[in-house]
């Protein structure tokens, strides 16, 4: 096949910055729309954050467990990088709310609280922030279905489930997504103008602070300090970009929420793998086949077909310069609501992100070339983007909010 037909132009970019940018507006001033634009109802404290949390995080296969120390001197996380446990089970037909509860229960419950504290819990799934903290599960996506939970609460009913069977009680429960706790942790480095979370790993997302006055969208109830930033959540994996190809399609067709999260299932880890086997349709791949496996090829060829592994790296290198015209469009709204922006913080989080390629460019610096060269040709080339990588910045994010 010609791996070309991967390839993104450098005016098919741009095409996709000026749609995301319009659907990231319209976002903002509509409720259900492509880019949904999620407003965030926990705010940061202003200076230091000092307490004790529990917080939770749950991607898309792996749960991790840490109680949170956050004081003048940083984070201390127990353990280390957390309590590990593979949740893929999640995905299986016909598991329900109550198994997934008992699931993330055990590891709570072994951790050591003198006692009551908080919860923070890093959410990965599209959910709408409540008032009072919580949040709405929207719908879920990386090939999780639990029915029964959608359109209701997320966190109250955990925090119910635990307070029966432990002591002593956790005093309440923050829900927080995992592209916002990366922008949460980015905060604890001062200096910036503006701060943006970013996910590239099973899913793909955005988050940033953005101010109220440009959030049209937002109503007198929701009581906001219409001083302090909001942290938006843009669930742009589900922004629908111009110039897919049909290939793309057909991973669409084959996945389990057809027409949804199209810029994720060209972009994200768990659909690489996928794009690659549906461009060679009459050959026989193994099943799971994920980014992990794409990078492999790509920095171990002699093991594979050489079309494999050139078509792996365009796969590759596409995503990069998806994910590049996505920032670009972010940074050009807030470049519009505030000029005087030049400096941004970058945190970002996911496998893929960070993933290297042997024989070519790393994934990291795929994106931030590309980004460079569409800030300039958008007249932003004076801004300067420094990317981050924070251990354990969705514990750290989520801690900071357990505590706001």
């Amino acid at each position: 096949m010609d791996e070309k037909i991967f390839n993104l132009d450098l005016q098919q970019l741009k095409d996709i910055v000026l749609d995301f940018r319009k659907k990231l507006e319209n976002g903002l001033e509509k409720d259900n729309t492509e880019i949904a634009c999620l407003p965030t109802f926990i705010q940061p404290k202003k200076g230091k954050v000092n307490g004790k949390s529990v917080v939770l995080d749950l991607g898309g296969t792996n749960y991790r467990v840490a109680t949170v120390d956050i004081n003048e001197n940083g984070a201390v996380i127990h353990p280390e990088n957390g309590w590990k446990k593979d949740l893929s089970v999640m995905k299986s037909p016909g598991f329900s709310e109550d198994d997934l509860f008992k699931e993330m229960a055990d590891p709570i419950y072994e951790t050591k609280r003198d006692g009551e504290m908080p919860i923070g819990y890093c959410f990965s799934y599209p959910a709408e922030s409540l008032k009072d903290g919580d949040a709405k599960l929207l719908r879920w996506t990386k090939g999780v279905n639990i029915n029964e939970m959608v359109d209701k609460p997320v966190g109250k009913p955990l925090l119910d489930y635990l307070n029966k069977g432990t002591e002593p009680k956790f005093s309440n429960i923050k829900i927080i997504n995992d592209t916002v706790a990366s922008l949460f942790a980015g905060l604890t480095k001062p200096g910036y103008d503006t701060y943006i979370g970013l996910i590239v790993g099973t899913g793909t997302n955005l988050a940033a602070m953005m101010r109220p006055d440009k959030i049209k969208k937002l109503k007198p109830s929701d009581e906001v300090d219409m001083n302090a930033l909001i942290p938006i959540n843009l669930e742009s994996g589900n922004f629908f970009p111009p110039h897919l190809i049909n290939i793309d399609n057909i991973v669409d067709e084959h996945s389990d929420k057809k027409g949804a999260q199209r810029f994720e299932k060209a972009v994200s880890g768990m659909y690489l793998g996928e794009i690659l086997k549906a461009s060679f349709p009459l050959n026989k791949f193994e099943d799971k086949f994920d980014a992990q496996k794409l990078t492999s090829m790509m920095s171990y060829p002699d093991v594979y077909k050489e079309e494999y592994v050139r078509v792996a790296r365009q796969i590759y290198h596409r995503s990069a310069a998806l994910v590049a015209a996505s920032l670009a469009g972010l940074i050009s709204v807030l470049h519009d609501h505030d000029n005087s922006i030049r400096k941004i913080m970058l945190t970002a989080e996911g496998s893929l992100f960070w993933s290297s390629d042997k024989n070519g460019p790393d994934y990291k610096e795929l994106v931030t070339e590309k980004l460079a060269t569409l800030l300039k040709e958008l007249g932003l080339g004076d801004i300067q983007v420094d990317v981050n990588q924070m251990p354990n910045a969705n514990l750290i994010g989520t801690a900071i909010a357990a505590l706001s």
